[in-house]
């Protein structure tokens, strides 16, 4: 069982299918389409034909399919309806090639669709929906995909009573719970799915998915014999159709039946007979689903040489490494594998590679409360400085009161000689004037000198902690943890020493969140990639569904030093900051452009603006913050704002002197 849930994340990206799909009699389908666009048939029918072809083709046949595409959009002229098809289909084209495509062509879909009010229209619609959330399940998270399909997919459809879609949309559901482990949710809309589709629908492929799911649900939960009732339904469906794509399918939920009944060796003939139909339909990603079940089936078997090359092998065709998570997921396996193997050392570099992808991928709440940390503690730190200033600024007035005093005193000493009295007053005028120059321009030095310590001191007491944290704690925690499971692999069995197995796993996740931490204390883009790329990824970390932010880069040069990089970062993370918490803007153009030693910050948002005087009404210390550090670097700044927006433009020397 606790193998079976190691897959299940990487499993979900290749169980999530297109709501929309095709007949398992495959063939009289393609045919009939056929014969549509051949005929003299309405353009409506020709170009929902052609898009449907489209869509039978996306993954066996990229060119194929992009033809068919095409070819559709050539009937659209100026139907609303067809319009949307084409956006939906062109979604469907990019869906496994480039999500943020695909996204954007379901957004269009859903736009058109929106306004038209039929049970076509609002079939199209759930559609898109359901397509859309499947673009942003790896950055809004599982979450935002189930509440896509309950507020937007299955209201719009379950208005006009059962359908297959409804069906289909209950068997997504299911999944979406059952590879996050939720098995009871996910039996419940399984059976509600069930309930529609073998009632009005008993012949259809959505039935058979259903049973595959449902039988699925079941192998994860260790419950074979529950599990085989329905594979058998599913095989009843798909037996006449032995020329049928969907036989990879069939075979893929044979072969996870097999594990769970542990029986490996019988396991392999049959992920052997599912590979010849990915290598017949050019099904590549599910292709990497059978060799990534034939390596947990050898590494059962103890021949761990071959999992390996297996799993090697999987890592470098790319179809699940492409995704991050998987990647991980690889990662993590591979350094388990080489311990058992006695591979010490290469488990180790297996686990470091996974370590920094894990860093990589932290979770933003994490990142917010080391953000919300830090502000805290720049902020008592700047309360402190502002009051040494006052103090010395007091001190200096005194001084300067007192020294006005005795010269006055021995000004009216010197009327008695009236031209010595002119004269020393001209004198002492001028030599005023000089002296409260000077003073201005000391107290200007050495509060850019106090500033410049107190940022630079920030700056390398988080590089150093971080660097502590990652480079020593956390190599050191690594080793321990991997020295411990190579010592439980010979010395502890799984069964009877659960409590250390799970202690073990404690360490694990102990070393994730310290990598977690050290890595938000500097940021790692910056040291690594340089300003422009840290600023992006600053941008992508903001980034939410009610929220657009356009960044533009405009000739940034690689080697500005890098302490006035880090000043540039925070004083960019501090607008971003202020727009989206105190402006609560949904729109913000950010541009950064250099010229010479001269760096231009301009951004504007459509919150709704602030007083630009509130630094000296309040405690508010935003502004008063971005001020300082602009000044650090010799700069200025540019406030504009209103109820409709506001505007900063600030100017920095970047010289580094």
């Amino acid at each position: 069982m606790k193998r079976l849930l190691i897959l299940l994340n990487i499993l979900l990206s290749f169980a999530l299918q297109s709501q929309q799909i095709v007949p398992l009699n495959e063939k009289s389908y393609s045919d009939s389409l056929q014969n549509v666009i051949k005929s003299k048939a309405p353009n409506i029918s020709k170009a929902t034909a052609f898009f449907l072809l489209s869509n039978y083709y996306r993954n066996s046949d990229s060119l194929l399919s992009k033809k068919y595409l095409e070819n559709g959009k050539t009937f659209i002229v100026h139907d609303a309806l067809l319009t949307a098809k084409y956006y939906y289909y062109e979604g469907q084209y990019h869906l496994d090639r480039n999500k943020e495509k695909a996204a954007h062509a379901y957004q269009q879909a859903i736009k058109v669709l929106s306004k038209l009010k039929t049970r076509e229209s609002d079939f199209y619609q759930s559609l898109a929906w359901y397509g859309y959330g499947v673009t942003q399940k790896d950055k809004e998270g599982y979450p935002f995909l189930v509440k896509t399909v309950v507020e937007k997919c299955i209201p719009l459809i379950k208005k006009y009573g059962n359908s297959r879609n409804l069906g289909f949309s209950y068997t997504q559901l299911a999944i979406i719970f059952t590879y996050n482990a939720q098995f009871e949710k996910a039996g419940n809309y399984n059976n509600q799915a069930l309930r529609i589709l073998e009632k009005d629908y008993p012949d259809s492929a959505e039935l058979f998915y259903t049973y595959l799911n449902s039988a699925s649900n079941f192998c994860y939960q260790a419950n074979g014999n529950e599990a085989k009732k329905f594979l058998d339904k599913a095989e009843k469906l798909i037996m006449p159709y032995p020329e049928s794509s969907s036989n990879s399918f069939f075979y893929y939920g044979k072969t996870l039946y097999c594990i769970t009944k542990q029986k490996n060796s019988e396991a392999l003939p049959i992920i052997e007979k599912g590979l010849y139909y990915t290598r017949k339909f050019n099904q590549n990603l599910q292709a990497q689903m059978f060799y990534f079940k034939k390596y947990d089936i050898l590494k059962k078997l103890k021949r761990y040489r071959e999992a390996k090359n297996v799993l090697e092998d999987i890592l470098a065709e790319k179809s699940l490494a492409i995704d991050l998570n998987n990647r991980k997921t690889i990662y993590k396996q591979l350094s388990a594998l080489n311990e058992e193997m006695g591979n010490v050392r290469e488990a180790l570099v297996w686990e470091q590679k996974y370590s920094k992808l894990n860093d990589s991928l932290s979770s933003a709440n994490v990142r917010l409360e080391i953000n919300k940390i830090e502000a805290k503690f720049n902020t008592a730190e700047k309360e402190k400085k502002i009051a040494v200033l006052d103090a010395e600024k007091n001190q200096k007035d005194l001084e300067v009161n007192k020294k006005n005093s005795y010269l006055w005193g021995l000004s009216l000493i010197l009327l008695l000689v009236l031209i010595l009295l002119i004269f020393l007053y001209i004198l002492f005028r001028k030599n005023k004037k000089i002296s409260e120059q000077r003073i201005n321009d000391i107290k200007q030095k050495e509060e850019l000198s106090l500033t410049r310590a107190i940022l630079d001191g920030e700056e390398r007491e988080r590089e150093r902690i971080a660097k502590d944290l990652h480079d020593g704690l956390g190599g050191m925690l690594a080793g321990v943890k991997i020295n411990f499971s190579t010592w439980s692999s010979h010395h502890l069995q799984a069964e009877k020493d659960k409590e250390f197995y799970k202690i073990l796993g404690q360490l694990d996740h102990s070393i994730s969140e310290l990598r977690h931490i050290a890595r938000n204390l500097m940021p790692e883009s910056l040291l690594n990639f340089g300003l422009e790329t840290a600023l992006n990824d600053l941008c992508e970390f903001y980034l939410r569904k009610d929220l657009d932010i356009d960044f533009q880069a405009i000739t940034i040069e690689k080697n500005i030093p890098l302490p006035v990089q880090l000043n540039i970062y925070r004083i960019v993370q501090e607008l971003l900051a202020n727009a989206l918490k105190h402006a609560e803007a949904t729109s913000i153009l950010l541009q950064c452009s250099q010229s010479d030693n001269r760096l231009m910050i301009t951004i504007e948002d459509n919150g709704k603006g602030f007083d630009t005087g509130i630094e000296q009404t309040t405690k508010s210390m935003g502004m008063r913050n971005l001020k300082n550090r602009v000044n650090y670097l010799k700069g200025k700044m540019e406030v504009s704002s209103d109820p409709q927006g506001t505007t900063i433009n600030i100017e920095l020397n970047i010289d580094g002197e």
